[in-house]
C-alpha cells in the first residue's frame, strides 16, 4: 500500500474519530437512561464513554479505508 493512501486513511479516521464518538455516546447514554428511567451516574458516563470510543476505532477505520477506495485513491500505488 502507499503511504499516500495510509496517510489519507488516518487523516480521515482522525477527523471522524471525535464526532463519531460523541455521537455514539450520545446515544448510548439515551438509551440506558431511557432503560433505567432516571440520570446516568458519572461512573455510568465514564463506562459508556470508554465505550463509545472503543466502537468508534473500527467502525471509523472500515469507513475510511472503503471511502478512500471509494472516491478512487489507488492501494497499490508506487510511493517515493
Amino acid at each position: 500500500m502507499s503511504m499516500y493512501f495510509i496517510g489519507s486513511v488516518v487523516i480521515l479516521g482522525a477527523f471522524l474519530f471525535i464526532p463519531v464518538s460523541r455521537l455514539i455516546w450520545v446515544f448510548s447514554i439515551r438509551r440506558l437512561e431511557k432503560k433505567l428511567q432516571r440520570k446516568a451516574t458519572n461512573e455510568e458516563i465514564r463506562f459508556q464513554h470508554k465505550r463509545a470510543n472503543v466502537l468508534t476505532v473500527p467502525i471509523v477505520g472500515i469507513f475510511s479505508y472503503f471511502f478512500c477506495l471509494g472516491i478512487g485513491l489507488n492501494p497499490n500505488a508506487i510511493s517515493f
